[in-house]
């Protein structure tokens, strides 16, 4: 047992600090004959956390709800790193525009490019901080490794999905030493080829059911809350990037925001690979559309109009005009692979 004074000494904060904590119900001390607050060493050992989380940015409302299940002390952590993170960018979207409206201070029609500005920014902010997950992968997760293999429908979209992760994998060259990230990495399919390359992953997903899967399958893999518009890695942190059928839930709006954060998070001669349902261009996916209508395959139709399988072609003009190395490979008429890399490396053989 201790008392306040004791306590604060211990934690080097103050008494004030503590009672407020003891105020928002925080902690919840015992007291002595003489009136005087008594502290166990579970109640410090709260009060150690809840100084720690403050530190970090938690409110005393998520610092009390895990405090309450202290067993998911990890979830708070990293729900608070992905904001933390999408801040930082925000920050960073907002500084570009300071500079670019100081270019344009004091020229004429000042106001009115400032405004354009704003506006850009505003729509950016929305587009990091907006995006939902309309499919909902964490009732998705449990199943979704057995969901993948099924084959009785008339439209297979994970035909030749085993072979694109393979060749995904092959064609990346990943050596040791090199930092990897998975975007999209559901429940990890792909980082665990990398994984039994003796490769560490960080798996990135938007989905906390998917990347707890993922992480039951590849305990060792660094696995982080995020997703493409607002990734949780800093700039030129990465090697290489990974990320198979999940560019598709964006718009391709979106999805030229997503390649530039692979491109912020990519170090000097990075790559990326990328698996996904995508269509040469938009007469390929008329042609394709066509087809299928023609043939009576409703359930085709209805499964490519419910998402954004991706234009191939915008993608890679985005990155040739980056200066990116570019190659590609069909497996079927939805299924491609997409290699980009940065400076001078070699582009992989078939």
């Amino acid at each position: 047992m201790m008392k306040i004074t004791e306590v604060a000494k211990k934690l080097e904060t103050t008494q004030r600090t503590i009672r407020f904590y003891e105020e928002k119900g925080l902690i919840t001390p015992g007291k002595a004959s003489n009136g005087y607050r008594i502290y166990t060493e579970g109640e410090v050992r709260d009060l150690r956390t809840i100084l720690a989380l403050r530190e970090v940015g938690l409110s005393t409302k998520e610092i009390k709800k895990a405090l309450d299940h202290y067993d998911d002390l990890t979830d708070y952590l990293h729900n608070q790193r992905s904001w933390l993170y999408e801040e930082m960018l925000q920050i960073k979207d907002m500084v570009a525009t300071v500079e670019r409206m100081i270019e344009v201070s004091g020229k004429e029609e000042e106001e009115e490019a400032m405004m354009d500005m704003a506006r850009e920014l505003k729509a950016l902010k929305e587009k990091r901080t907006s995006w939902r997950d309309r499919w909902n992968f964490d009732e998705q997760a449990k199943d979704y490794d057995d969901n993948i293999k099924t084959t009785e429908y008339r439209f297979n979209v994970h035909e030749h999905y085993d072979e694109a992760l393979s060749k995904a994998h092959t064609w990346v060259e990943a050596s040791s030493g090199e930092k990897v990230v998975d975007i999209g990495a559901g429940t990890g399919n792909l980082t665990g080829l990398f994984v039994d390359q003796g490769i560490p992953m960080v798996a990135v997903d938007q989905s906390k059911e998917m990347l707890k899967v993922c992480a039951e399958k590849h305990p060792q893999t660094d696995i982080r809350l995020g997703h493409f518009l607002s990734l949780p890695l800093n700039d030129k942190e990465v090697n290489f990037v990974v990320s198979s059928y999940a560019l598709h839930h964006l718009t391709d709006e979106d999805k030229e925001l997503a390649l530039a954060e692979m491109d912020r998070i990519l170090g000097d001669n990075g790559r990326v690979v990328i698996a996904d349902l995508m269509f040469r261009d938009d007469s390929h996916r008329k042609s394709v559309l066509e087809s299928y209508q023609e043939s009576g395959n409703e359930e085709a139709v209805e499964a490519i109009e419910d998402e954004y399988y991706a234009d191939r072609s915008r993608l890679i003009r985005w990155w040739e005009e980056r200066g990116y190395k570019v190659k590609a490979h069909p497996f079927n008429s939805i299924l491609h692979l997409l290699y980009a890399e940065k400076g001078e490396r070699r582009i992989p053989n078939e």
